[in-house]
């Protein structure tokens, strides 16, 4: 009778523990039912391999012009008293488990309801105590970063020149990492001590690999002397702050490219820094490190040689620090020429082979693909003979550079005659006059004490918007802007106010005169339009699919009294660093500066839809499904003290 007691009582277990597991089931499937709603945007481009993707289909072709603004949310930035000035509120925010998460011009984290654009939490790290930044326009920020530690969420931003942990769930910082939630970024740097940390500057999202924190630091190009601060990537423990590696853009004595510094300038020669985002492969452990100009960024004479790693693309693996493979994709830079954006990490099919690649977008207006284990070029890339005469003392312009074969420029190159403005016959022929002033050529002219037309810009080409890359078509998206930059160098003035800081005591010579040259008849530009362009390129094939001009263009040029009675191009281009993302609706959505958000067919690059807003864009969109099931878009809009994060959704259902 026991016995049978017993049994029956385990069975009763059983059955009581089957029930139990059966509803606990339920209960969790309920919940990820509930869950496929949520699509989240867990990182500034969309994901770790950078691909501005969106899986998202809700707004698409047939139904975007119905988009209308959801919500807004505003940061209400001022200049302070220490003379800090709010600039351009160009972040990207993230989205997870329906919390939008900002970082503003200030460096401040917001974390919003995702439906409502209610604020949840703020942190503010005061990066305006100490005055305005190097920057000299003023503050910005592109984005923060998750990490997670089992379950529990953590925001890193870099602000300046410190590192913060926050709790995700609460906005504080972490007592446990650093000193009191941060990091001192100059501790421990090469030449501590000689250089001012304050000149540090931290726009980008930092990089994640397992329980590592990457990141490297921008510096304005107006601090140009011996011993500026040096590029690095630096990489911390995410529990502790402990620093775990660091590796220099500029190699020493017995390191790899140190013969490419001539004259010993690898002694006391900075920049080189990495203020653009860098990528991580996961998978593979593997960290693309796009670098820019060393100082300083038009004269070469104290640097000769070809300066690795510089305007280099550099894989690191991401434990070490250690250098797998590289690529100089400008020599001995004049031109400012940074890798300005976030690498793409893609999987594209080249003539039957399959390929794990990355693409990475330039201000010269090539898109470099390599094979990401190796570093061997998808396509050949040449080195073809540039311009080497110059007329600026001491300098020694590389006599090569190098050039993809695939795929085409996506950005106009170089400046002639026939890039005169050219609305009527008789502006045209004015602008040639003026343009005989100067210097012009191919890419890659120098620049020179007469003045060089140079373009793409010191802006690009691309700019930190970066790419957005569709796996469905293989398509690569990307912004270009059209103008030139007048590079012309002379001995630095002794009254020079280029530099507000009084930093500069020993560059030799500079770059002077800034736009000067670039417009003429009041105001109307020496060079043609459009002045910016949308491009499609197909990766699999290394062509262009399409390319359209983008934004209308300025008011002013449009009602320039020269210009009564002419017509103008419905499109005349803006020119602007935002990049695009792309969904699986089809659509391709940028503001790129322009006054309106715009969705573009990914297949045609036919302009569907736009939505006008009082403020020009100021940063990359970004979209997600909230847990109400509605798709958002958003983009960050103006800057200084009229700035705002809007949100765009179709209409609620009634």
């Amino acid at each position: 009778m026991k016995r049978r007691v017993l049994a029956l009582a385990s069975i009763l277990v059983v059955l009581v523990a089957a029930a139990a597991s059966i509803y606990a089931g339920a209960a969790q499937q309920t919940s990820r039912k509930a869950d496929t709603r949520l699509v989240q945007w867990p990182y500034v481009a969309g994901d770790t391999s950078a691909s501005r993707y969106s899986p998202l289909d809700d707004i698409n072709r047939t139904n975007v012009g119905r988009l209308q603004v959801a919500w807004e949310w505003e940061p209400k930035e001022k200049p302070t008293s220490t003379g800090a000035i709010p600039n351009n509120f160009s972040g990207t925010p993230i989205m997870i488990d329906n919390v939008v998460y900002i970082s503003t011009m200030y460096t401040r984290v917001v974390a919003l309801d995702a439906d409502t654009g209610a604020e949840l939490w703020a942190y503010d790290p005061q990066a305006y105590r100490w005055g305005q930044n190097a920057q000299a326009t003023g503050f910005t920020h592109r984005g923060i970063t998750p990490w997670w530690d089992g379950d529990k969420l953590y925001i890193f931003l870099a602000s300046r020149h410190r590192l913060i942990k926050l709790d995700a769930k609460t906005g504080k910082p972490v007592a446990s990492f650093g000193k009191a939630g941060e990091i001192e970024l100059s501790d421990g740097l090469r030449w501590e001590g000689r250089f001012d940390k304050l000149h540090l500057s931290n726009q980008s999202p930092v990089a994640v690999y397992k329980d590592l924190i990457l990141l490297g630091f921008g510096l304005t190009d107006r601090v140009m002397h011996r011993f500026d601060a040096p590029g690095f990537v630096r990489a911390y423990n995410a529990r502790t702050g402990r620093s775990v590696w660091v590796w220099y853009v500029v190699p020493r004595p017995g390191e790899y490219g140190n013969e490419t510094w001539e004259q010993e300038s690898w002694s006391f020669t900075g920049h080189g820094n990495i203020w653009a985002a860098m990528t991580v492969d996961t998978e593979r452990g593997l960290v693309y490190v796009p670098t820019s100009t060393p100082s300083n960024d038009y004269y070469g004479g104290r640097r000769l040689g070809a300066n690795l790693f510089a305007e280099t693309l550099v894989c690191l693996d991401a434990a070490t620090g250690k250098r797998k493979w590289h690529f100089q994709t400008v020599h001995h830079g004049l031109w400012d020429y940074d890798l300005p954006a976030q690498p793409n990490l893609v999987t594209i099919t080249v003539n039957g082979r399959r390929i794990d690649a990355v693409a990475q977008v330039t201000k010269t207006g090539f898109a470099f693909v390599f094979d990401r284990v190796t570093g061997a070029p998808v396509w050949p890339i040449e080195e073809r003979p540039v311009p080497t005469d110059t007329d600026v003392p001491g300098e020694k312009p590389y006599p090569t550079q190098p050039f993809p074969t695939k795929p085409p420029a996506f950005a106009d190159q170089g400046f002639t005659m026939d890039d005169a403005f050219d609305l009527t016959p008789e502006l045209k022929a004015l602008a040639q006059k003026e343009i005989a002033k100067y210097r012009i050529g191919p890419i890659y002219t120098p620049p020179s004490l007469r003045g060089t037309l140079s373009r793409p810009s010191t802006s690009g080409g691309a700019n930190w918007g970066g790419a957005a890359f569709d796996a469905e078509t293989g398509l690569l998206f990307v912004k270009s802007s059209e103008n030139p930059t007048m590079l012309k160098v002379d001995k630095r003035p002794d009254n020079w106010q280029e530099n507000p800081f009084g930093k500069v005591s020993d560059a030799d010579y500079v770059r002077v005169e800034g736009a000067a040259g670039l417009t003429f008849m009041d105001g109307l530009p020496i060079y043609k339009p459009p002045y910016a362009h949308l491009t499609a390129i197909d990766l699999n094939r290394g062509e262009i699919r399409w390319r359209v001009p983008f934004g209308k263009g300025s008011n002013l040029i449009r009602n320039h009294p020269a210009l009564k009675g002419v017509k103008v191009p419905a499109r005349l281009g803006n020119t602007g660093p935002q990049g695009s993302i792309v969904t699986k609706g089809g659509l391709v959505f940028i503001g790129g500066a322009d006054d309106a958000l715009y969705a573009f067919d990914r297949n045609t690059g036919e302009e569907v839809w736009n939505g006008p807003l009082p403020r020009r864009t100021s940063g990359t969109p970004m979209t997600y499904r909230s847990r109400a099931g509605r798709q958002f878009v958003l983009i960050t809009t103006g800057g200084g003290t009229d700035a705002a994060l809007v949100a765009f959704a179709l209409p609620e259902k009634q």
